[in-house]
């Protein structure tokens, strides 16, 4: 059970600890080659939307790939037992589909996470893709109402407003906060911005947490 800050009062939120319809998941404790093996992951994933590579380059790139496939094939685990995800020391927390940013501040009041857009994330006119802030915002704004003491919930809507072009390669900071909470609804809002505090983008969103038996 936890307690939280809504508009100034602390309650205490009697679902917590269930997380809606969510398995619990624990934190990973991988050996020491993981995170350099999903490093290597996100190399070769910038590598291979940038690369103009000849044919006999590429059909031996192949052959690797599905020899590495293979390799790892056997050791496919279920959701919550996989180790992608759920190693908090690494960027991205270990997982691929996640954008390779590291968790600098979380609690109550708030999440702030850093890192940058990568070669993979390119949109065009080395502006990152618009399509992959949305990501960024919907992973801030879960761990945002996680760290706020909510169950695990759902995103119900999530708005965007692009002020400025957002650059590759370039440090960038992301911060979320809760706003307010109506019952199962939490709004909360974020901001993107660099260094120097411009701002690329901001969102608002609504969290719901889910009902027993929800998915």
């Amino acid at each position: 059970m936890s307690e939280q800050a809504t508009n100034g009062q602390t309650s205490v939120d009697e679902g917590y600890e269930h997380h809606g319809g969510f398995p619990k998941f624990t934190a990973a404790t991988p050996g020491p080659h993981f995170g350099p093996f999903i490093e290597a992951m996100r190399t070769l994933q910038d590598l291979a939307v940038s690369i103009d590579a000849p044919d006999d380059v590429l059909a031996e790139a192949r052959a690797q790939a599905e020899a590495l496939a293979a390799l790892l094939a056997p050791y496919e685990a279920k959701e919550g037992e996989a180790t992608g995800g759920r190693v908090i020391g690494l960027p991205g927390r270990g997982s691929l589909l996640m954008l390779p940013w590291m968790i600098e501040k979380f609690d109550a009041e708030g999440v702030r996470s850093r890192g940058v857009f990568r070669r993979y994330h390119l949109g065009g006119n080395a502006a990152a893709h618009g399509g992959v802030l949305p990501l960024l915002f919907d992973d801030i704004f879960g761990m945002t109402v996680h760290a706020a003491g909510r169950p695990i919930s759902r995103t119900a809507y999530l708005h965007i407003n692009y002020r400025k072009v957002t650059p590759l390669n370039v440090p960038l900071v992301i911060e979320g906060r809760v706003d307010r909470v109506e019952g199962r609804k939490a709004f909360v809002s974020a901001r993107l911005t660099d260094e120097a505090g411009t701002l690329l983008a901001d969102s608002d969103a609504l969290m719901v947490q889910l009902l027993p038996g929800q998915q």
